[in-house]
């Protein structure tokens, strides 16, 4: 199989046909209580409403997954008042110990256009509001003037048709006011109520969600959609109108959801590369070279993506790798997000004190806002930073000149910018990155690749995990010092005032350890004190270099120790 053909197959999500949604037995009694109470305010105050079950419950029933979380949507009724109402119903004729709605105050920035209630039932969190209809300035996602509306007009203005499915709880039946929704969802067709222009134009974000879903389900989008999402129109309102906050929310969906190729693989096809991973025009201005070409970033994370699955169309990688990319859940989003923020590799920019700093940081913490959740940030420029280090991970070379085969490894696997915890990096998934970087130049299309190459790339890799094992190296990233500093106190030949004399002493521990993996602690107790002794222990005011972070203090490299 191609890297193509990864990237245009997909496993579609099938729905339950016919259309009919199986309650379980809570919410088949939150069904009864909300058509119970409904009756109860007609008949006591004269008050006709209807509820409905909204949006992505009724979805997500209809393709079989079950959710806490419903949404409820009340018919000529503020969800408020409603809720209010629903409580003190539960208390007085229900005898039922319930906690009062929380008022959610609309807050336009986090996607809250309106006022909503919240409370919980029976172990089922309930969103409730009123069927609405809204109306839009040309400069604002946030609309200007919302009413109560009809069933279909709420449903015009979701975003998507298979997310605007209704469940009547009175009749317990699905309800298509769009006459779209079920067949959508049974032909997996990504496809707005409303023509594109005019869903997007209103709020642009809904493009960025129909890439999430289409990626989420397999489905496909519509020409007409696809036409609209890649106009320079729309494209221009989404960077004018929507905060990148809330673009940051949606591409950490995307990289946490069922596909994050499929994701990368859209924004590239709709052309939308710049205007998710954007950057402000002044830090653009100061980056040291322009972005390459985003199909780089489709490649890498294609790349990625034929490392990682069974069977693989590229020679298998080394079993421990791949039991690491699966090992925490933070690491597959952060890794793909990393494979597309590819064009940005080796660029840095200035920013207003003059300190230079990854460009990839720009995109993360202005352009989505990501910041150091999921380990972004941090995490995915060191792994740019690793993938440097860890380039072809042989033996050759002057990093390891002067030191043993296991000393040399040892170090390198040690080292800040490949084995970091705090930033969410292991060596194996640092080694899985740079894997991925070596590989792409041997791409220049997703058809066209040196297979030879890719094979002999892939097996170095291999062979170096191997030799990590051989060596008892796997856990050497997070290995202690045998010796701490109140140690090197005890040591009489030792300086008695503390400095960074200290980090470089236990630096020097760590490369005597590497070498001798079976020396006792009173052994290297000697050996140090023969190193004070002789001078060979560099007690200047500088730090040691790439000083590896944690509470030992000891660094990555040291002077050349004296065996």
């Amino acid at each position: 199989m191609s890297l193509r053909a990864i990237v245009t197959s997909r496993t579609r999500v099938v729905p339950i046909l016919p259309p009919v949604v199986h309650l379980n037995e809570v919410e088949d009694k939150l069904c009864s209580l909300l058509d119970e109470f409904a009756q109860h305010l007609k008949q006591q105050d004269g008050i006709q409403t209807t509820c409905r079950f909204a949006g992505g419950w009724v979805r997500d029933k209809l393709l079989g997954t079950e959710s806490n979380d419903i949404d409820v949507a009340v018919q000529d009724m503020t969800g408020v008042s409603f809720a209010n109402r629903l409580a003190e119903f539960l208390k007085s004729n229900k005898n039922e110990i319930v906690r009062d709605p929380v008022t959610v105050e609309a807050n336009p920035d986090q996607s809250k256009h309106l006022e909503t209630a919240k409370m919980k039932l029976w172990g089922i969190e309930l969103d409730l509001v009123n069927l609405r209809a809204e109306e839009y300035v040309e400069d604002s996602r946030i609309p200007n003037q919302i009413s109560f509306a009809t069933p279909l007009v709420d449903a015009l203005r979701r975003d998507i048709t298979i997310n605007s499915l209704f469940y009547n709880v009175h009749t317990r039946s699905v309800e298509d006011f769009t006459e779209k929704g079920l067949d959508d969802l049974r032909d997996g067709l990504i496809r707005t109520p409303l023509v594109p222009r005019e869903t997007f134009l209103d709020d642009p974000l809904r493009v960025i969600r129909t890439i999430r879903f289409s990626s989420r389900f397999g489905y496909e989008l519509a020409q007409e959609l696809k036409d609209s999402a890649a106009s320079q129109e729309i494209q221009s309102a989404l960077v004018k109108k929507i905060s990148r906050d809330r673009v940051g929310e949606e591409v950490d969906k995307m990289m946490k959801g069922r596909d994050p190729l499929h994701s990368i693989q859209l924004i590239h096809e709709l052309e939308l590369y710049s205007s998710i991973f954007w950057t402000s025009p002044g830090v653009l201005e100061s980056f040291s070279s322009h972005p390459t070409d985003p199909l780089q970033g489709l490649i890498a994370a294609t790349i990625l993506h034929s490392l990682t699955i069974t069977p693989s169309p590229l020679p298998v990688i080394h079993p421990f790798l791949a039991q690491h990319f699966a090992l925490h859940p933070s690491t597959r989003p952060r890794l793909f997000l990393a494979s597309a923020l590819t064009p940005f590799k080796g660029i840095t920019f200035r920013d207003a004190k003059d300190k230079i700093h990854p460009a990839v940081e720009a995109v993360l913490r202005d352009g989505c806002k990501l910041g150091s959740q999921n380990n972004y940030l941090g995490g995915i420029s060191t792994l740019f930073s690793a993938a440097e280090l860890l380039k072809n991970p042989t033996l050759e070379g002057d990093r390891f000149k002067h030191r043993p085969e296991r000393v040399a490894i040892g170090l390198l696997l040690r080292d800040k910018s490949v084995h970091n915890p705090n930033v969410g990096s292991t060596w194996p998934i640092s080694l899985l990155f740079s894997l991925v970087q070596e590989l792409l130049p041997l791409w220049t299309t997703l058809d066209d690749y040196d297979a030879g190459k890719a094979a002999e790339c892939i097996g170095t890799y291999n062979r170096f995990v191997s030799q990590v094992e051989e060596l008892d190296l796997v856990g050497t990233g997070d290995a202690k010092t045998i010796l701490t500093g109140k140690d090197l106190k005890e040591i009489p030949s030792a300086p008695k005032q503390p400095g960074p004399w200290t980090g470089k002493a236990l630096a020097q521990v760590m490369e005597w350890q590497l070498e001798h993996p079976n020396g006792t602690k009173e052994e290297c107790v000697g050996w140090l004190g023969g190193q004070f002794t002789e001078g060979l222990i560099d007690l200047s005011s500088d730090p040691p270099a790439n000083q590896k972070r944690g509470k030992s203090g000891e660094g990555g490299t040291a002077k050349k120790v004296k065996r």
